[in-house]
């Protein structure tokens, strides 16, 4: 049986609708390979956040527009998934700040963290240094709503464990940005996936 150092986890959850984005899984593990000298598991693998085997991950990924409210059994996986040192990244495909998946996952996380777990990180935070070099969480091209987001986010937030983020959570829709065939990067001046290897290996430990 073939080892590797990271598999890309994609969390499925009863409400709303969690099945986004569904290229970019690949093309984000296709970045690792270039970049990394990780051992990468090249097939997504998509696990109920209800099911025990997600806490044995070494980095989860939850998206979605729409509602977010965890089942009792979702809800006590995560809390022991995060607490136990786990790392889950979760992106708002809304691009907003008071849609409805913000409103609900940000109300789970008040329930299970309390109301001021998650919080703003600095952009001079670790992740942004983790692999390549950024000024904080890089803009995306389909954030520019206006809608009281202060036209692009400058921030990101995050609940942090022990000093260490293991939830980071984006209202910049980096799912769908990083949403086509890892063939057609070469076409871009810069690969904006780059921002995807810094959380990973972050959530590894770099």
């Amino acid at each position: 049986m073939a080892v590797y150092d990271f598999y890309f986890t994609r969390l499925t959850y009863e409400s709303g609708d969690w099945d986004v984005d569904q290229r970019m899984p690949s093309n984000v593990l296709n970045s690792l390979v270039e970049y990394t000298t990780l051992r990468v598991d090249p097939a997504e693998r998509v696990i109920a956040l209800s099911d025990p085997k997600m806490l044995e991950a070494p980095f989860c990924y939850l998206a979605g527009h729409k509602l977010v409210q965890f089942t009792p059994a979702e809800r006590r996986n995560f809390e022991r998934y995060v607490k136990g040192g786990g790392f889950v990244f979760v992106d708002d495909c809304n691009h907003d700040i008071d849609g409805l998946f913000a409103k609900s996952f940000e109300a789970e996380m008040a329930r299970i963290f309390g109301a001021r777990a998650l919080k703003k990180i600095p952009n001079d935070h670790r992740l942004y240094s983790s692999f390549f070099h950024f000024d904080g969480p890089p803009n995306t091209a389909v954030e520019l709503n206006g809608w009281g987001d202060d036209l692009v986010h400058e921030y990101l937030r995050a609940i942090e464990v022990n000093g260490r983020i293991g939830v980071l959570y984006s209202n910049k829709d980096y799912g769908c940005e990083w949403d086509y065939d890892f063939r057609n990067k070469r076409w871009l001046a810069v690969d904006n996936t780059r921002f995807a290897v810094n959380i990973i290996q972050y959530a590894l430990g770099a």
